[in-house]
This record gives structure tokens, sequence and C-alpha cells, in this order.
């Protein structure tokens, strides 16, 4: 059995599988800056979904400034007219988060959507920049970026630095046949007498082998098979040897999309918080500490929330399972315990 993670360990484990489900023909290796996107396709609307690759549902939404919000916006940035938005996707992106479109140059996915529309309620256009994930926060640090939208994980570390709006749960996720009647209920107790494959090293690996121990100790069995790719393990999961695979949420929620039509379409099975059992992990737009952004792009968010638009951009990226209530400012992050 490996060693126990750290909680540094295991943060990066939640974010880098999901970034390291890669698209082919993603983004370039090089460079930092894309062209700017733009926010509004006519007055008062924005498009969602455009070249996802099948990735999303391509829908526009009615997303007009609100006044009492934007005028919330720091001076600097309102006077600009643009949101400077930090990518962490360089270099090759993963769907259905952000990564370069089928017209070979747009940067999209969820995260970018979800940023054009907090912008148009701030009245403001968006410009993106992209990086690798480590230099997306040096970026906010600089000052280059204003916001990183970018399957950030809330932790207690981080909160030193930046301030968190949320506005995504952090799950993992059980991928199935579709033709398959199993449900994961949330408890292990529900994955008695399954097989189920997972990434080696991942903070999904370290719950799932906790749920074996427990398991074994009520004299059930969990099996976990390890394979070398994800396309081992599809030919794993579509020919019967496992009943499951365990990941980042996003990035099989992706491949539902993509089998939908084949002759083994897959569904998720359940999900499960990325922080585990006593916390429901969150993802969130960050920002500079203090730097009087965080309020205003919480409340663009819950504006979103509170009209519809933001449920059909979840919907549109086939995420509706990673839904919140509400964008709170600084949650409850990943404790800095073991970090």
């Amino acid at each position: 059995m490996p060693a126990p993670l750290s909680r540094r360990a295991l943060i990066r484990g939640i974010s880098a599988a999901a970034v390291a489900a890669t698209l082919a023909g993603g983004l370039a290796a090089c460079g930092g800056d894309s062209e700017a996107a733009t926010t509004t396709d006519s007055s008062g609307s924005v498009t969602i979904g455009r070249f996802s690759n099948g990735a999303a549902k391509e829908a526009t939404l009615k997303v007009s400034e609100v006044k009492s919000i934007s005028a919330e916006v720091p001076e600097a940035i309102r006077k600009r007219g643009t949101l400077v938005i930090g990518s962490g996707s360089l270099p090759s992106g993963s769907a259905p988060l952000g990564y370069v479109g089928d017209d070979q140059k747009t940067l999209t996915g969820a995260e970018p959507d979800l940023a054009r529309l907090v912008a148009a309620v701030l009245g403001l256009k968006t410009e993106n920049k992209r990086f690798t994930w480590e230099n997306l926060f040096v970026g906010i640090d600089s000052g280059k970026v204003d916001a990183g939208f970018s399957n950030i994980t809330d932790t207690e570390e981080r909160k030193q630095k930046y301030d968190f709006a949320s506005y995504r749960q952090d799950n993992l996720g059980f991928e199935k046949l579709k033709s398959n009647s199993w449900k994961f209920d949330g408890t292990y107790q529900s994955l008695a007498g399954k097989t189920v494959s997972v990434g080696a090293g991942t903070n999904q690996e370290r719950l799932l082998l906790e749920w074996q121990k427990k398991l074994k100790a009520e004299g059930k069995n969990l099996t976990v098979k390890y394979f070398q790719d994800s396309n081992s393990t599809y030919l794993a999961l579509n020919s019967g040897k496992i009943d499951a695979y365990l990941g980042p949420n996003p990035s099989l929620s992706y491949h539902v999309t993509q089998t939908a039509k084949s002759p083994s379409p897959t569904a998720i099975a359940g999900t499960y918080s990325g922080a585990g059992e006593t916390l429901q992990g969150l993802i969130a737009a960050t920002v500079k500490k203090d730097s009087g952004l965080v309020k205003p792009l919480a409340d663009a968010i819950n504006y979103l929330i509170e009209n519809g638009q933001y449920a059909k951009w979840l919907e549109s990226w086939n995420l509706a399972n990673e839904a919140v209530t509400k964008s709170e400012i600084n949650p409850p992050g990943l404790p800095l315990t073991n970090s």
C-alpha cells in the first residue's frame, strides 16, 4: 500500500488529476496570453459552449450589467473595462474545464464561460491569460491577472494569500457503464463486492484504500485495480473487468458526453467530496488578498444563481452535479493540518 499522502499532495492530486485529462489538439505549450475573448454576443447576451468539440450544449443566455454590483468593482478595473482572467491550462488543457476549442484558437470550457458570465454582470469584457498551473498563482500575485477561474480548490493555506468566491463543488465521481444499475450512495458500504479502478498516488486513491480497509474490517471485499492509462481503464470498464472508475468528476462527466452515442455509453454513478467525509470541497474564483474584487465576484455569481443562468451554465457543460446554492466569500477550505 502506498505511503499516506500529505495534505498538500492531496490538494494537488485533485487539481492535477483534473488537468491531466487532456484533449487532443489542446492548448499550445508555448506562450502565456490568449486573444481577448468577447464577453457578449449581442446586447445583453452571452453564448456559452462554443467550439466545445461536443463537451457542451451551446446556449445563448441573457445577461446584462447589474449597476449595483458593477459599482463594487475596484475603480482601476472599471476604468480599464476588462477583467483579466487567469487559466492554469498550459500546456495541454483539460476538457471540460479549459482548452482550445475545435476552431483551433478560442479558449473554451466551463471555467472561461463562467468568467464571461460574471464579467457581463460586472459590465466588463474578459481577457484570458493562460499559464502553467504554478505560474497562474504568480500571475495573480504580480497583478497580471485579476482573477483565476481555473478549477482552484479553496484551502486554508491558500487563504493566507488569496480571497475566494466559491462557485462549484470540488467532487470526485464514479463512472460506470450506463447499463449498470449500481449507484454510489455516498457511503463506503455501497462499494462492497465491487471492483473499482483508480489512479495511483491521487487523492481519490487514498479515499478508496481507506474504504477498502473499512470494508475488510467488516468482512467485505472491495477490489482496487490500476491501469497505465485511461484507454486501458475504459477497455476494462467496457469489458466488465471493473465496475467503475473513480476520478475527478469534471473529467469523467466530459467522458460521459463523448460516449453518449457509442455502443458502450457511460454514466456517473455518484459523487463524493474531494475534501473527504467531513468537508465539502469547493472550487472558487481566486483573487489577490484584499484586492477589493472578491465581493463583486461573489455578488455576480449569486446574481447568476438567483436568475437561472448559473444552472444553465452547469447543464450546458454536464456539471449539474457540482452545483452550489450560494457563492461564499472565503468559506471553510481544506485545512492546514498535514499540509
